[in-house]
């Protein structure tokens, strides 16, 4: 099965997989290797136009971020 999420929002466009990739360049940017992640959990707030995202929240490895979209 082929899934397609877009979430629409004032004017703006954008889709999981850029969300998603967005995350993960913070995490790897912060020192971490992309192959730490085990699960990625991401909280979209389009009113405030931010992105909210833990990496492996049942962990004592939890690294939270967040970034405009």
């Amino acid at each position: 099965m082929k899934e397609t999420f877009v979430l629409q929002f004032g004017g703006k466009d954008t889709n999981s997989s850029d969300l998603k990739a967005i995350a993960k360049k913070i995490y790897t940017d912060a020192g971490h290797k992309a192959s730490e992640i085990k699960k990625l959990d991401l909280y979209v707030q389009p009113e405030v136009n931010k992105v909210y995202f833990v990496v492996n929240s049942d962990s004592a490895a939890e690294f939270k971020g967040d970034f405009d979209f």
